[in-house]
């Protein structure tokens, strides 16, 4: 598997690009109608004959390389294109704040137009010279050209399909028994005892371990329960700061070292009888386990500890039992009942005999490995065509199977190949974040974003939208898993096999950056720096011909101010810089010459110079400052915002004027009493989260003109009691449109604020309403609020006893709700008073 796909996409891309109407605007503007047309030409030819490449390549190196030198001259002509873009939004800033910004001329400076434009040409009539030579060379590999359509058979997926419940386990009743016994069984001598579970990548050993861990038996049996995710980097600093964490420790562990480390674990689970999960450890090297085994001995007699692992070495260093607790595959009619749950909506098999017997061959194919069946299953959920079920069942890639020695790849290449061109790239583009990270849903979405991968077919689609569909689209293809709810988004994570998959897809274009780290191919475009402290030397050199690469993912918490300046001096191209995860006290004004960036995630820094405001193409932002830059209305492609402030007002002129913005989030802001008075230029707005704001007083009028606003989440501000001074001309505002309403944890809110309901009966979908203790009662038109599917109301005492069903004084304005939860119970919300004869139950 390589990167003969994204080729395809890249070239898609491409040409859609210069389809576009701002494009056609951009070529009239310079004059580069006939280049560009060349360009597409080109292309055009190029295109027809990447499917026919796609399946050639796996067995032509000759091939392969062509691929690649074509993706790498695209990405050239997507750079160059992108320059006109900057060019253009510093234009557009200048037509906008012209007047205002006459003393920052050098701020906005640019080159000559017809300079710019002479360079420019130069630049484009290079690339066509280049991929007109790389075209002339299709001639040698015999390639035909090739329809779209007929090389994927898919059909796009209702996007109400719902994910996949992780505890829903089949076939693993007998082995969670035999391991709790395990866990209940006294220690030889006293000693902490070793479980390891061993089994190949996808035969369920962390799912197991999960049925095991919250079962209530476990539960009760040990007083302290801990849960670490090792994967492939067994450091055993990390790993000690990673199991303190689970002690329920608030206590700040960034500068401690290993000496204070080891203190603080000893005394945490010392004398105490614990449940400690190593899920998925590889590390087979006993100096590095012994240390931590060391620390882990201080626990009480009858402390476990479970160890996951694919490798029966690991198993024999770590294990104190006499053999591991070894993993088979699901018996054949476990992986059957397993298929029919994930392929068939509840009793629709029924209705399809011919495909049972179909995709019982299928099962078998899948040798008892729980992730192949579901991840076909969940494949074939919406297509019943029987001819696509043969075609999974008959299809090549099995054959896979006798040269890699993995019984789960071919499923997952099976998987992969049918999704749709679109998805290809968004599943591949997430290998660039490590094994077992934490997907939030709204970073993942700003991510493919920032790299151009959401194709709009509806021009009053926001790309948001489409980021989401894509989401829950590869989460329900099970390309995605454990998923966690977080209220406004969803936090998953990528089965280590599934990641490889991924990063098998991106080889030629990704590098993670380490100590061992001695070349970087010129194609990378991607990089990954997983610790700052064990750089290599010669970064200098390592980093000399990359000047294109688009992404750079920092995930150590310390940076060194050389490297990083380094860096950004040297990739004057990306698209994405995420420091999100460091500790940085570090000036950044290089920052401001990364015009390209569409993606910048600061971690908290004292001031954010003004430089940054150059970025005009910048979509997404987050950071923790002091205050937040005098200029921030020049971002005016910016549509995702968070940050953190220490300013008690925001100032007129800045917020207000970020137009695209269609994501708000205001977060830790202790010191805020007033947001900005002018928000009425937040005209897209759609979500506003506003969190931790102890000081906050009131909210500005200007709120009232957000019609576009869906979602409003106010939380922990313990001064705002949501009051609003009714104005003279308030018949003549505009009126929000919310689908989703969340308050919580406000204590000062007594009368419930009937102007964020106003102009929403026909749109609420979802109220809820937690810890807001001092709540009297709900508005009256509530009762009018057609629209409301579910009201949630936890912890708000005085509330919760007017709610109750038929006797408290506001069950009528809320018994027409179809989904009533008070205090963690579902009431039913209809009796017989309410009951319509003719209606069905």
């Amino acid at each position: 598997m390589s990167i003969e796909s994204l080729a395809f996409n890249v070239t898609e891309k491409f040409l859609e690009k210069l389809a576009s109407h701002a494009y056609q605007e951009i070529s009239f503007a310079w004059g580069l109608q006939g280049e560009l047309k060349k360009l597409e030409d080109i292309l055009l030819t190029v295109k027809a004959v990447l499917l026919d490449a796609e399946e050639k390549q796996v067995d032509n190196h000759q091939l392969r390389v062509w691929l690649i030198k074509l993706k790498d001259a695209l990405y050239d002509a997507e750079d160059v294109l992108d320059d006109f873009e900057c060019e253009t939004q510093r234009k557009r800033v200048l037509k906008l704040y012209g007047t205002a910004i006459k003393k920052e001329v050098r701020f906005f400076s640019s080159s000559n137009p017809l300079v710019f434009r002479f360079k420019m040409v130069h630049k484009i009539k290079q690339i066509r010279e280049k991929l007109d030579e790389i075209a002339s060379h299709k001639a040698n590999f015999h390639l035909n050209e090739r329809d779209e359509g007929r090389r994927v058979m898919y059909r796009q997926r209702a996007m109400t399909y719902s994910f996949v419940n992780v505890s829903d386990i089949i076939g693993r009743d007998e082995d969670k028994e035999n391991i709790i016994r395990l866990l209940q069984g006294s220690s030889d001598g006293g000693q902490i005892s070793i479980i390891p579970i061993v089994g190949i990548g996808g035969m369920g050993k962390t799912a197991l371990s999960k049925l095991v861990y919250n079962d209530e038996r476990v539960q009760n049996h040990f007083q302290i329960k801990m849960w670490i995710c090792v994967s492939e980097d067994f450091d055993i600093q990390k790993l000690t700061k990673e199991i303190i964490k689970c002690t329920n420790s608030a206590e700040n562990l960034s500068e401690k070292g290993m000496e204070q480390l080891q203190s603080i674990l000893r005394e945490r689970i010392r004398d105490k009888k614990y449940l400690l999960i190593l899920d998925d450890v590889w590390n087979d090297d006993p100096m590095k386990w012994d240390p931590l085994k060391e620390l882990l001995c201080v626990g009480a007699n009858g402390s476990k500890i479970v160890v996951t692992t694919r490798s029966k070495k690991v198993a024999s260093i770590m294990g104190t039992i006499s053999e591991p607790y070894e993993l088979s595959g699901l018996p054949h009619d476990k992986c059957v009942a397993l298929f029919t749950r994930c392929a068939f909506k509840e009793g629709e098999e029924k209705h399809y005999p011919n495909l049972l017997k179909i995709g019982d061959e299928i099962v078998k194919k899948c040798k008892g490995v729980p992730l192949a069946v579901k991840t076909l299953a969940s494949l074939l959920l919406t297509n019943k065509e029987e001819s696509y079920w043969k075609f999974i069942r008959d299809s090549e890639l099995w054959k896979i199977e006798q040269k890699e020695n993995n019984k789960i790849l071919p499923a997952l290449k099976l998987s992969y190949e049918q999704l749709p061109a679109y998805l290809k790239k968004c599943f591949a583009y997430c290998s660039f974040y490590p094994k077992d990270y934490e997907y939030p849903s709204f970073v993942l979405i700003q991510f493919w974003m920032a790299h151009g991968l959401l194709e709009s077919t509806n021009d009053n689609e926001d790309l948001e939208d489409i980021g989401w569909r894509y989401f829950q689209e590869l989460g329900s293809r099970s390309f995605f898993q454990d998923f966690e709810d977080r209220d406004w988004f969803i936090v998953c994570k990528m089965h280590d096999l599934v990641h490889d998959l991924a990063l098998s897809l991106t080889q030629n274009e990704f590098s993670a950056i380490t100590s061992t780290t001695t070349h970087i191919s010129k194609s990378v475009r991607h990089l990954l720096f997983p610790d700052f402290t064990s750089l290599p030397h010669g970064l200098s050199t390592l980093l000399q011909d990359l000047e294109r690469v688009r992404t750079a993912l920092f995930m150590s918490e310390e940076i060194s101010q050389s490297a990083l300046d380094l860096c950004l001096s040297r990739l004057k191209y990306l698209r994405m810089l995420d420091l999100s995860e460091s500790q940085l006290e570090v000036p950044l004004e290089r920052i401001g010459s990364l015009k390209h960036l569409r993606l910048l995630f600061l971690p908290e820094i004292k001031k954010v110079p003004n430089s940054i405001c150059k970025l005009q193409n910048l979509q997404s932002l987050l950071l923790q400052t002091e205050e937040l830059p005098n200029d921030i209305r020049y971002l005016i492609s910016l549509r995702f915002l968070s940050f953190s402030t220490k300013q008690k007002c925001l100032a007129k002129n800045g917020l207000g004027c970020l137009t695209s913005l269609r994501f708000l989030w205001i977060v830790g802001c202790e010191n805020l009493e007033y947001l900005c008075e002018d928000m009425q230029g937040l005209k897209h707005l759609r979500t506003l989260i506003i969190t931790g704001c102890e000081s906050l007083i009131s909210l500005p009028q200007s709120m009232k003109y957000l019609t576009a606003l869906e979602t409003l989440r106010i939380e922990y501000c313990e001064n705002l009691n949501l009051t609003m001074e009714e104005g003279k001309a308030d018949q003549d505002l505009a009126r929000f449109n919310l689908q989703r309403l969340i308050l919580k944890k406000l204590p000062k809110l007594v009368e419930f604020p009937e102007w964020l309901l106003r102009g929403s009966t026909n749109t609420l979908q979802l109220l809820k309403l937690d810890w807001c203790r001092n709540l009297k009662e709900l508005p009256a038109c509530l009762q009018n609020t057609v629209s409301l599917q579910q009201i949630v109301i936890e912890c708000c005492d005085k509330l919760s006893q007017r709610c109750e069903r038929g006797e408290g004084e506001d069950w009528s304005k809320i018994a027409h709700i179809p989904k009533i939860v008070l205090d963690g119970s579902e009431i039913n919300s209809t009796d017989d008073s309410h009951i319509d004869s003719t209606s069905e139950d």
